[in-house]
């Protein structure tokens, strides 16, 4: 049987400029132009963009809007340096730390938005430091 795991997802972004530097900035992405656009690259997984005059092919049925979109990040340590991460980038966190389901189990989570409005979570499965 073939094994599977998850390689990209699309989100959208209504300006270039803005989004690189915060997936860039606070996301730690590696910015990688393609096309007309970018995408973000996170070591072996990736967001590609669709945005301003920019709609990839094919396409979902309805593709997603800027702000629209909602993803998790694994932190990789405990959920205390995120906090201090977003606060040292001047991201405002909406929400957490809390206990929250993710792909390895249970975690902590803190909830944040990307400059389009789209909800950002990092979630830590180390315990408090």
């Amino acid at each position: 049987m073939a094994r599977i795991s998850f390689d990209h997802c699309v989100i959208h972004v209504g300006d270039w400029e803005r989004s690189m530097a915060f997936y860039r900035d606070v996301l730690e992405a590696e910015i990688v132009p393609y096309g007309i656009g970018y995408v973000f690259r996170f070591g072996h997984v990736q967001l590609n963009t669709h945005g301003p005059d920019q709609i990839g092919f094919p396409r979902a049925g309805l593709p997603v809007m800027p702000g629209g979109s909602d993803l998790c990040f694994e932190w990789h340590g405990p959920i205390e340096g995120a906090i201090e991460h977003l606060a040292r980038c001047g991201v405002e966190m909406e929400l957490g730390p809390v206990e929250r389901p993710g792909a390895r189990g249970l975690g902590r989570s803190v909830y944040f938005r990307d400059p389009d409005n789209s909800l950002l979570e990092f979630i830590s499965y180390q315990e408090q430091g």
